[in-house]
């Protein structure tokens, strides 16, 4: 069985370069040519980039009520965003619900867990199910 994956990876802030560095090592050591990790803010990697990202994942950068704005419109139709978030992820995802509507969104599931120094955590998926409005992402 052969699978196809085309990734590109956008990743934010702190050890970005070393974290970028080694996912590219690790795509052409597994041989995916069609992955590929990249160091940029998400506003700014939108403008070139919009609706054209299987996937996108962001973790402790923002309430989701404000990372749905930056992070949906990168993601294509069928795509999926995925928030990792902490203890306040039920209050956030309420908070957001609309928003997430609004930008082209649909949640479709809140896996929630602890690690094992007793931090909840909560991964929220959410499918792109449709085109975010041209009027998003405003700038922060």
């Amino acid at each position: 069985m052969r699978i196809h994956l085309d990734l590109h990876l956008s990743i934010r802030r702190q050890r970005q370069m070393c974290i970028r560095d080694s996912l590219n090592h690790l795509f052409k050591e597994l041989n995916l040519s069609n992955c590929q990790a990249i160091s940029a803010r998400a506003e700014d990697y939108a403008k070139d980039h919009r609706q054209k990202c299987d996937i996108v994942m962001a973790r402790a950068v923002a309430r989701l009520n404000i990372l749905d704005e930056l992070c949906l419109p990168l993601v294509k139709v069928g795509g999926y965003f995925l928030a990792l978030k902490g203890l306040k992820a039920t209050e956030e995802l309420e908070e957001a619900g609309k928003g997430i509507v609004l930008l082209g969104g649909q949640v479709e599931k809140s896996i929630d867990f602890t690690l094992t120094n007793d931090n909840h955590r909560s991964n929220i998926i959410i499918k792109k199910v449709r085109d975010t409005p041209a009027k998003y992402q405003r700038m922060f």
